[in-house]
Protein backbone atom coordinates (compact mmCIF):
# COMPACT_ATOMS: atom_id res chain seq x y z
CA UNK A 1 0.00 0.00 0.00
CA UNK A 2 1.14 3.06 -0.76
CA UNK A 3 2.42 6.63 1.17
CA UNK A 4 -0.34 8.73 0.08
CA UNK A 5 -3.13 5.83 0.70
CA UNK A 6 -2.09 4.98 4.35
CA UNK A 7 -2.36 7.98 4.96
CA UNK A 8 -5.83 8.98 4.44
CA UNK A 9 -6.81 5.24 6.04
CA UNK A 10 -4.76 6.39 8.90
CA UNK A 11 -7.18 9.83 9.37
CA UNK A 12 -10.03 8.30 7.91
CA UNK A 13 -11.82 7.59 11.22
CA UNK A 14 -11.27 11.12 12.37
CA UNK A 15 -12.40 12.53 9.24
CA UNK A 16 -15.66 10.65 9.49
CA UNK A 17 -15.83 11.45 13.29
CA UNK A 18 -15.86 15.02 12.33
CA UNK A 19 -18.08 14.74 9.17
CA UNK A 20 -20.59 13.34 11.66
CA UNK A 21 -20.87 15.80 14.38
CA UNK A 22 -20.45 18.81 11.26
CA UNK A 23 -23.70 16.88 9.22
CA UNK A 24 -25.44 16.49 12.62
CA UNK A 25 -25.62 20.49 13.57
CA UNK A 26 -25.85 21.52 10.07
CA UNK A 27 -29.62 19.55 9.79
CA UNK A 28 -30.23 20.43 13.15
CA UNK A 29 -30.10 24.12 11.98
CA UNK A 30 -32.92 22.72 9.12
CA UNK A 31 -34.87 21.14 11.36
CA UNK A 32 -32.69 17.96 11.78
CA UNK A 33 -32.90 14.12 10.32
CA UNK A 34 -32.77 11.07 11.79
CA UNK A 35 -29.15 10.07 13.11
CA UNK A 36 -29.39 6.84 11.11
CA UNK A 37 -29.05 8.89 8.04
CA UNK A 38 -25.99 10.86 9.15
CA UNK A 39 -24.14 7.57 9.88
CA UNK A 40 -24.89 6.17 6.83
CA UNK A 41 -24.05 9.35 4.98
CA UNK A 42 -20.83 9.91 6.75
CA UNK A 43 -19.93 6.32 5.83
CA UNK A 44 -19.95 7.04 2.09
CA UNK A 45 -18.10 10.02 3.17
CA UNK A 46 -15.31 7.78 4.74
CA UNK A 47 -15.47 5.21 2.12
CA UNK A 48 -14.70 7.41 -0.93
CA UNK A 49 -11.89 9.60 1.03
CA UNK A 50 -9.49 6.11 1.26
CA UNK A 51 -11.19 3.57 -1.28
CA UNK A 52 -10.73 5.26 -4.90
CA UNK A 53 -6.77 5.95 -3.69
CA UNK A 54 -6.65 1.94 -3.45
CA UNK A 55 -7.62 1.22 -6.48
CA UNK A 56 -5.94 3.76 -8.47
CA UNK A 57 -2.36 3.01 -6.93
CA UNK A 58 -3.03 -0.27 -9.73
CA UNK A 59 -5.24 1.00 -12.38
CA UNK A 60 -6.57 4.72 -13.38
CA UNK A 61 -10.82 4.34 -14.09
CA UNK A 62 -13.24 6.51 -14.37
CA UNK A 63 -15.37 5.80 -11.75
CA UNK A 64 -13.05 5.86 -9.13
CA UNK A 65 -11.50 9.28 -10.33
CA UNK A 66 -15.17 10.68 -10.37
CA UNK A 67 -15.47 9.87 -6.40
CA UNK A 68 -11.84 11.13 -5.70
CA UNK A 69 -13.03 14.04 -6.93
CA UNK A 70 -16.50 14.01 -4.92
CA UNK A 71 -13.92 13.94 -1.92
CA UNK A 72 -12.22 16.64 -2.55
CA UNK A 73 -15.53 18.72 -2.93
CA UNK A 74 -16.95 17.68 0.29
CA UNK A 75 -13.35 18.08 2.50
CA UNK A 76 -13.96 22.00 0.86
CA UNK A 77 -17.23 22.13 1.51
CA UNK A 78 -17.16 21.00 5.21
CA UNK A 79 -14.16 23.47 5.78
CA UNK A 80 -16.64 26.34 4.63
CA UNK A 81 -19.48 24.47 6.59
CA UNK A 82 -17.57 24.46 9.77
CA UNK A 83 -16.51 28.48 9.27
CA UNK A 84 -20.23 29.35 8.38
CA UNK A 85 -21.92 27.57 11.25
CA UNK A 86 -19.54 28.96 13.89
CA UNK A 87 -20.09 32.35 12.51
CA UNK A 88 -24.27 31.15 12.82
CA UNK A 89 -23.47 30.14 15.98
CA UNK A 90 -21.56 33.88 17.16
CA UNK A 91 -24.40 35.53 15.27
CA UNK A 92 -26.97 33.84 16.85
CA UNK A 93 -25.69 34.60 20.67
CA UNK A 94 -26.42 38.66 20.16
CA UNK A 95 -29.33 38.33 17.85
CA UNK A 96 -32.24 36.26 16.89
CA UNK A 97 -31.92 34.46 13.55
CA UNK A 98 -34.63 34.00 11.52
CA UNK A 99 -34.75 30.44 10.06
CA UNK A 100 -34.33 31.98 6.27
CA UNK A 101 -31.41 34.30 7.54
CA UNK A 102 -29.82 30.31 8.32
CA UNK A 103 -30.76 29.20 5.73
CA UNK A 104 -29.26 32.25 3.06
CA UNK A 105 -26.16 31.43 4.85
CA UNK A 106 -25.72 28.23 4.26
CA UNK A 107 -26.43 28.34 0.73
CA UNK A 108 -23.70 30.73 0.89
CA UNK A 109 -21.40 27.48 1.04
CA UNK A 110 -22.57 25.96 -2.59
CA UNK A 111 -22.70 29.29 -4.34
CA UNK A 112 -19.28 29.72 -3.50
CA UNK A 113 -18.00 26.46 -4.21
CA UNK A 114 -19.29 26.84 -8.17
CA UNK A 115 -16.82 30.05 -8.02
CA UNK A 116 -14.53 27.93 -6.23
CA UNK A 117 -14.92 25.02 -9.05
CA UNK A 118 -14.28 27.11 -12.05
CA UNK A 119 -11.41 29.32 -10.52
CA UNK A 120 -9.50 26.03 -9.98
CA UNK A 121 -10.24 25.11 -13.65
CA UNK A 122 -9.48 28.20 -15.59
CA UNK A 123 -5.96 28.15 -16.58
CA UNK A 124 -4.62 31.69 -16.71
CA UNK A 125 -1.53 33.17 -17.97
CA UNK A 126 0.52 35.73 -15.39
CA UNK A 127 3.71 37.71 -16.58
CA UNK A 128 6.38 38.92 -14.35
CA UNK A 129 9.58 40.57 -15.56
CA UNK A 130 13.30 39.43 -14.06
CA UNK A 131 15.84 42.24 -15.08
CA UNK A 132 19.52 40.63 -14.87
CA UNK A 133 23.05 42.11 -15.37
CA UNK A 134 24.81 38.66 -17.22
CA UNK A 135 21.87 38.19 -19.59
CA UNK A 136 23.18 37.23 -23.15
CA UNK A 137 20.09 38.36 -24.78
CA UNK A 138 16.08 38.58 -23.65
CA UNK A 139 14.35 35.86 -23.35
CA UNK A 140 10.54 34.27 -22.43
CA UNK A 141 10.56 31.44 -19.68
CA UNK A 142 6.86 30.13 -19.00
CA UNK A 143 7.33 29.04 -15.58
CA UNK A 144 4.61 26.47 -13.78
CA UNK A 145 4.19 23.85 -10.79
CA UNK A 146 2.10 21.67 -8.83
CA UNK A 147 0.40 19.78 -12.16
CA UNK A 148 -1.13 17.08 -9.75
CA UNK A 149 -1.47 14.95 -12.48
CA UNK A 150 -3.58 11.74 -10.21
CA UNK A 151 -6.70 11.47 -9.29
CA UNK A 152 -8.91 14.64 -9.72
CA UNK A 153 -6.91 16.05 -12.53
CA UNK A 154 -6.28 13.65 -14.82
CA UNK A 155 -4.92 13.57 -18.76
CA UNK A 156 -7.23 16.94 -19.14
CA UNK A 157 -5.33 19.04 -17.56
CA UNK A 158 -2.15 17.67 -19.73
CA UNK A 159 -3.76 18.81 -22.81
CA UNK A 160 -4.54 22.58 -21.14
CA UNK A 161 -1.41 23.14 -20.44
CA UNK A 162 0.05 22.21 -23.79
CA UNK A 163 -2.98 23.93 -25.25
CA UNK A 164 -1.67 26.88 -23.26
CA UNK A 165 1.84 26.38 -23.76
CA UNK A 166 1.57 26.51 -27.61
CA UNK A 167 -0.43 29.97 -27.27
CA UNK A 168 3.13 31.57 -25.39
CA UNK A 169 5.75 33.82 -27.01
CA UNK A 170 8.11 31.66 -24.91
CA UNK A 171 12.00 29.38 -25.64
CA UNK A 172 11.42 27.23 -22.83
CA UNK A 173 9.01 25.37 -20.23
CA UNK A 174 10.33 24.81 -16.33
CA UNK A 175 8.15 22.77 -14.17
CA UNK A 176 9.19 22.90 -10.73
CA UNK A 177 8.05 19.79 -9.18
CA UNK A 178 4.89 17.42 -8.46
CA UNK A 179 3.87 16.95 -11.84
CA UNK A 180 1.88 14.21 -10.75
CA UNK A 181 0.06 14.14 -7.69
CA UNK A 182 0.78 10.19 -6.38
CA UNK A 183 -2.66 9.10 -5.87
CA UNK A 184 -3.04 7.52 -9.15
CA UNK A 185 -0.50 4.95 -11.60
CA UNK A 186 1.82 6.81 -14.06
CA UNK A 187 1.33 4.85 -17.36
CA UNK A 188 3.66 6.02 -19.97
CA UNK A 189 1.56 7.53 -22.19
CA UNK A 190 0.03 9.75 -19.94
CA UNK A 191 2.15 13.04 -21.06
CA UNK A 192 2.31 12.03 -24.25
CA UNK A 193 0.45 16.34 -24.87
CA UNK A 194 3.62 17.48 -24.15
CA UNK A 195 4.90 16.24 -27.15
CA UNK A 196 3.02 18.94 -29.16
CA UNK A 197 4.35 21.57 -27.02
CA UNK A 198 6.89 23.61 -29.57
CA UNK A 199 9.46 24.81 -26.10
CA UNK A 200 11.71 22.82 -24.69
CA UNK A 201 10.52 21.34 -21.14
CA UNK A 202 12.52 21.01 -18.32
CA UNK A 203 10.94 19.03 -14.69
CA UNK A 204 12.52 18.30 -11.54
CA UNK A 205 10.68 16.06 -9.26
CA UNK A 206 8.83 16.94 -5.98
CA UNK A 207 7.65 15.27 -3.07
CA UNK A 208 4.24 14.26 -4.47
CA UNK A 209 6.07 13.05 -7.95
CA UNK A 210 7.70 9.99 -5.44
CA UNK A 211 4.69 9.26 -4.00
CA UNK A 212 4.07 6.29 -5.87
CA UNK A 213 6.73 4.85 -8.50
CA UNK A 214 9.44 7.76 -9.48
CA UNK A 215 10.52 5.20 -11.76
CA UNK A 216 6.69 5.47 -13.91
CA UNK A 217 6.84 9.62 -13.40
CA UNK A 218 10.39 9.33 -15.34
CA UNK A 219 9.21 7.23 -18.04
CA UNK A 220 6.18 9.13 -18.97
CA UNK A 221 8.45 12.19 -19.07
CA UNK A 222 11.01 10.64 -21.40
CA UNK A 223 8.41 9.55 -23.90
CA UNK A 224 6.78 12.50 -24.17
CA UNK A 225 10.16 14.40 -24.65
CA UNK A 226 10.29 16.02 -21.32
CA UNK A 227 13.99 17.20 -19.90
CA UNK A 228 14.24 15.56 -16.63
CA UNK A 229 17.16 17.26 -14.17
CA UNK A 230 17.02 15.04 -11.28
CA UNK A 231 20.13 17.00 -9.27
CA UNK A 232 21.77 17.67 -12.75
CA UNK A 233 22.39 20.97 -14.65
CA UNK A 234 21.98 21.80 -18.28
CA UNK A 235 22.48 25.08 -20.58
CA UNK A 236 20.32 26.71 -22.68
CA UNK A 237 20.62 30.37 -24.44
CA UNK A 238 23.25 31.37 -21.83
CA UNK A 239 21.28 29.88 -18.87
CA UNK A 240 22.84 27.32 -16.42
CA UNK A 241 20.21 25.67 -14.78
CA UNK A 242 20.31 23.41 -12.47
CA UNK A 243 17.29 20.75 -11.11
CA UNK A 244 17.28 20.05 -7.35
CA UNK A 245 14.72 17.07 -6.50
CA UNK A 246 13.02 16.69 -3.32
CA UNK A 247 14.84 14.56 -1.17
CA UNK A 248 13.16 12.03 1.26
CA UNK A 249 16.27 10.61 2.18
CA UNK A 250 17.79 13.88 3.83
CA UNK A 251 15.18 16.12 4.69
CA UNK A 252 17.63 18.35 6.36
CA UNK A 253 19.27 21.57 4.09
CA UNK A 254 20.03 20.22 0.54
CA UNK A 255 24.08 20.14 -0.21
CA UNK A 256 24.75 22.20 -3.46
CA UNK A 257 28.21 24.14 -4.35
CA UNK A 258 29.88 26.61 -6.16
CA UNK A 259 31.41 24.20 -8.83
CA UNK A 260 27.76 24.49 -10.19
CA UNK A 261 28.02 28.09 -11.12
CA UNK A 262 28.99 29.16 -14.23
CA UNK A 263 29.84 32.04 -14.38
CA UNK A 264 29.20 34.86 -17.13
CA UNK A 265 26.08 33.09 -17.17
CA UNK A 266 22.66 33.28 -15.28
CA UNK A 267 22.30 30.50 -12.88
CA UNK A 268 18.98 29.24 -12.75
CA UNK A 269 17.76 26.66 -9.71
CA UNK A 270 14.97 24.49 -10.21
CA UNK A 271 13.82 23.62 -6.80
CA UNK A 272 10.34 22.51 -5.44
CA UNK A 273 10.03 24.15 -2.02
CA UNK A 274 11.10 27.56 -1.75
CA UNK A 275 13.65 26.81 0.87
CA UNK A 276 16.86 27.96 1.40
CA UNK A 277 16.99 30.79 -1.07
CA UNK A 278 18.98 33.12 1.00
CA UNK A 279 21.95 30.33 0.89
CA UNK A 280 21.46 29.76 -2.75
CA UNK A 281 21.48 33.51 -3.56
CA UNK A 282 24.55 33.77 -1.62
CA UNK A 283 26.08 30.87 -3.36
CA UNK A 284 25.52 32.67 -7.06
CA UNK A 285 21.93 31.02 -7.82
CA UNK A 286 20.41 34.57 -9.83
CA UNK A 287 17.15 32.65 -10.04
CA UNK A 288 15.13 29.90 -7.87
CA UNK A 289 11.76 28.52 -9.37
CA UNK A 290 10.00 27.23 -7.00
CA UNK A 291 6.14 25.64 -6.27
CA UNK A 292 4.74 24.23 -3.32
CA UNK A 293 2.92 26.42 -1.78
CA UNK A 294 -0.11 26.34 -4.03
CA UNK A 295 -0.24 30.00 -2.54
CA UNK A 296 -2.41 28.44 0.11
CA UNK A 297 -4.69 27.50 -3.02
CA UNK A 298 -8.03 28.69 -1.30
CA UNK A 299 -9.18 31.51 2.18
CA UNK A 300 -9.09 30.68 4.63
CA UNK A 301 -5.76 28.93 3.72
CA UNK A 302 -3.92 31.70 1.81
CA UNK A 303 -3.49 33.30 5.19
CA UNK A 304 -1.84 30.66 6.90
CA UNK A 305 0.17 29.89 3.95
CA UNK A 306 1.31 33.49 4.26
CA UNK A 307 1.99 32.81 8.06
CA UNK A 308 3.94 29.40 6.93
CA UNK A 309 5.95 29.97 4.49
CA UNK A 310 8.32 33.40 4.05
CA UNK A 311 7.64 32.71 0.35
CA UNK A 312 3.84 31.96 -0.12
CA UNK A 313 3.78 33.30 -3.71
CA UNK A 314 5.22 36.07 -6.13
CA UNK A 315 8.68 37.09 -7.33
CA UNK A 316 11.33 38.57 -4.59
CA UNK A 317 14.58 40.37 -5.27
CA UNK A 318 16.89 40.49 -2.20
CA UNK A 319 19.84 42.81 -1.67
CA UNK A 320 22.08 41.11 -3.73
CA UNK A 321 19.62 42.03 -6.97
CA UNK A 322 18.95 38.31 -6.68
CA UNK A 323 15.29 36.34 -7.48
CA UNK A 324 13.03 33.69 -6.16
CA UNK A 325 9.78 32.75 -8.11
CA UNK A 326 6.89 30.56 -6.31
CA UNK A 327 4.23 30.07 -8.57
CA UNK A 328 0.99 29.23 -7.13
CA UNK A 329 0.65 25.68 -9.60
CA UNK A 330 -1.58 25.16 -12.29
CA UNK A 331 -3.54 22.10 -10.66
CA UNK A 332 -4.79 21.72 -6.98
CA UNK A 333 -4.23 19.25 -3.99
CA UNK A 334 -6.74 17.24 -2.57
CA UNK A 335 -9.49 19.14 -3.42
CA UNK A 336 -10.42 20.97 -6.95
CA UNK A 337 -10.98 24.18 -5.49
CA UNK A 338 -9.47 27.97 -5.90
CA UNK A 339 -10.47 31.31 -4.00
CA UNK A 340 -7.42 33.96 -3.97
CA UNK A 341 -5.03 32.18 -5.94
CA UNK A 342 -4.77 31.39 -9.76
CA UNK A 343 -4.28 28.20 -11.94
CA UNK A 344 -1.60 29.43 -13.13
CA UNK A 345 1.49 29.61 -15.80
CA UNK A 346 3.57 32.81 -15.77
CA UNK A 347 5.76 33.82 -18.31
CA UNK A 348 9.31 34.82 -16.69
CA UNK A 349 10.52 37.72 -19.09
CA UNK A 350 13.96 37.97 -18.29
CA UNK A 351 15.28 41.22 -19.31
CA UNK A 352 19.17 42.32 -19.81
CA UNK A 353 20.20 45.26 -18.28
Amino acid sequence: MNFTTKRAMAITPFYMLFEFFLLKYIFLLVGGIDTGYILILTLFIGLIHFVPLYFESKKSRVITRFFSTLDGLCMWASVMFLIDIVFIYILGRFVVLPFEIILILLLIVPLLGIYNYWKAHNLVVNEKTIELGNLERDINIAHLSDVHFGLIRHKKIIEDIADKLNGLDCELAIISGDLTDGTSVVEPDDLMAFCNVGMPIVFTPGNHDFYLEIDDVMEACRKAGIIVLDNESMEFAGLNIHGLSYSFDDRSKPKLDESLIRQNKVNILNYHVPYYWDDFSAMGFDVQLSGHTHGGQFYPAVWFGNLMFKYNKGLFKNDLGRYIHVTTGVGSMGTPMRWGTDSEIVVLKLKKV
